[in-house]
């Protein structure tokens, strides 16, 4: 590739990368020194923790340079925080959480820390939050800005499973089989996947959960020296900020939840949703392309001939694979992924549309950068742990397992849904069905009587959260809980578009604690 075009590839990486938060090469599992060096369990509320300059993000995290100053006196600070393994049993050890923080610009006038979880679950807070920060400037004014690595993420005990090399293989199959030989093929990939995080993460498997992460952040509070959680969770952090105000209503604080989790579905309701979430977000950007007219580099005079011409090259890759990047080639699946990871934004439109033309063309090396942003390859073919630690939370956090009879009775209804993504998201249900360590719920009890107001932001074209979630976890926390904010509106959550309307309602709230009124509306 030339250097314009490897330069964009880097690019969709580091963006998308960010926007998601996808086995890692890290040295340092997260586990506490057995000498002793951390603080006891009956401690750990009390720890000091030891600011300092921040390094480079390890493989783990996603690699890249180490954050660079904010203006205004924005220095980024890291540390580690103790916290118990197991809080059932917090005498049988510790581990550390991976912080980082910058300080508020008044301190005279400072409420205290807003804790950030940008979703997932497995995306890393550690280089999250300096790729945003200057989306927050105006919230740094009396906040610390804080996030964190959750368990299991990271460089917070990180779960492990297969190596780069085997990465490369797994995420290349045919993840929508149609034979018997290659369903055979597929959930043996899965088991095999399965089997190397039960041999290099068994310890932390059955502690990476959702709720222990919701007491993780209690115990943040703590350490941080706040009464009260400030709360600011997007996505997957939508969901455990719901089960933190289940667990500690009378500490939530002022808190928002953007872009969000559906609390009310199971996992097939959730992978449906999902499937109408980006079959209307695809919809919206052939309605864009096609109303550029010959500036439109997709064939098709209408969306559903542009639609159908992505249908048509996907079942062509099916069998006949691209050329890719290097030696690697183009899947179907890793072609699908790709496009899936540009309807994350609204700013990726322009690169899912230049690489289907190009894939149409035999180049299919951008949407295989796009695929690779999704599950957390850099360009030195290391992977982050962002997608192994996806699977831990997420098979442990729910115990349904999907058997291959089951799942393939369901995929009518996912193709229905989406002929683009239905096959895919329908085949993903068996994705826990091998998981070494059983599940927990259904879904998660988000219900928080006592709790102070919480602002749900909903956007009403969000692929992967669809806007019916925010209604849903709105109903879910209980009367008087929280307050409706809808975005008109494209891209996966609200705040991060640049809405000048969503951020000054978030904005009004976080710094004087005035609620919009209920059914707002932003365009």
């Amino acid at each position: 590739m030339g250097t314009m075009r490897r330069s964009l590839v880097a690019a969709v990486s580091a963006l998308a990368l960010v926007a998601l938060a996808g086995c890692s090469d890290a040295a340092d599992s997260g586990s506490a020194p057995a000498s002793g060096a951390s603080p006891a369990p009956s401690d750990l509320a009390t720890q000091k923790l030891d600011w300092r300059a921040c390094g480079a993000p390890s493989v783990a995290q996603g690699g890249g340079s180490a954050p660079k100053p904010l203006p205004h006196g924005g220095t980024w600070q890291c540390a580690d925080m103790s916290v118990p393994l197991d809080y059932a049993h917090p005498s049988s050890g510790t581990i550390r959480l991976a912080l980082i923080r910058v300080k508020a610009t008044d301190q005279k006038h400072r409420i205290g820390s807003l804790i950030f979880n940008f979703g997932g679950p497995g995306g890393s807070g550690v280089t999250g939050l300096p790729s945003f920060a200057k989306d927050y400037e105006k919230l740094r004014a009396r906040y610390d800005l804080v996030s964190f690595d959750p368990r299991g993420v990271g460089d917070s005990a990180p779960v492990e499973c297969e190596n780069d090399k085997q990465l490369d293989s797994f995420y290349a199959m045919d993840s929508t089989p149609d034979t018997a030989a290659e369903k055979k093929a597929y959930t043996a990939a899965l088991a095999k996947y399965a089997g190397a995080c039960q041999s290099n993460s068994s310890g932390r498997l059955p502690h990476v959960g959702t709720t222990e992460a919701a007491r993780d952040m209690d115990l943040m509070r703590q350490v941080l020296g706040d009464k009260k959680l400030y709360y600011f969770g997007i996505s997957y952090g939508t969901e455990l900020g719901g089960v933190y105000a289940h667990l500690f209503p009378t500490h939530v604080g002022r808190a928002i939840f953007d872009g969000v989790v559906d609390p009310t579905q199971d996992s097939e309701q959730g992978a449906l949703g999902q499937a109408k979430g980006f079959q209307l977000a695809l919809d919206n950007f052939a309605k864009d392309c096609v109303s550029r007219g010959d500036a439109c580099q997709l064939p098709g005079s209408t969306p559903q001939e542009i639609e159908q011409f992505i249908v048509t090259m996907l079942d062509k890759l099916d069998t006949h694979p691209i050329q890719g990047i290097g030696s690697r080639k183009l899947t179907q699946t890793e072609a699908t992924n790709g496009v899936v990871e540009a309807l994350y934004s609204k700013d990726f439109w322009p690169l899912l549309e230049q690489g289907l033309d190009e894939a149409h063309g035999g180049d299919g090396a951008l949407l295989l950068a796009l695929s690779d942003s999704l599950n957390g390859r850099d360009q030195h073919g290391r992977y982050s742990n962002t997608q192994a630690a996806n699977a831990a939370v997420n098979c442990l956090d729910s115990k349904e397992r999907f058997g291959l009879a089951q799942t393939q009775q369901s995929l009518p209804e996912f193709r229905k849904a989406s002929p683009v993504f239905g096959n895919l998201l329908g085949w993903g249900m068996l994705s826990c069905s091998k998981w070494p360590v059983a599940g927990r719920w259904t879904h998660p009890d988000v219900s928080a009587p006592g709790s102070a107001p919480i602002l749900v932001v909903g956007n009403t074209g969000d692929p992967a959260t669809p806007y019916e979630g925010a209604k849903a976890m709105e109903k879910a926390l209980g009367k008087g809980v929280a307050v409706e904010l809808t975005y008109k509106g494209q891209g996966h959550g609200a705040y991060d578009s640049g809405n000048a309307c969503v951020q000054r309602t978030v904005n009004t709230y976080l710094l004087d604690g005035k609620l919009p009124a209920a059914g707002t509306v932003c365009r």
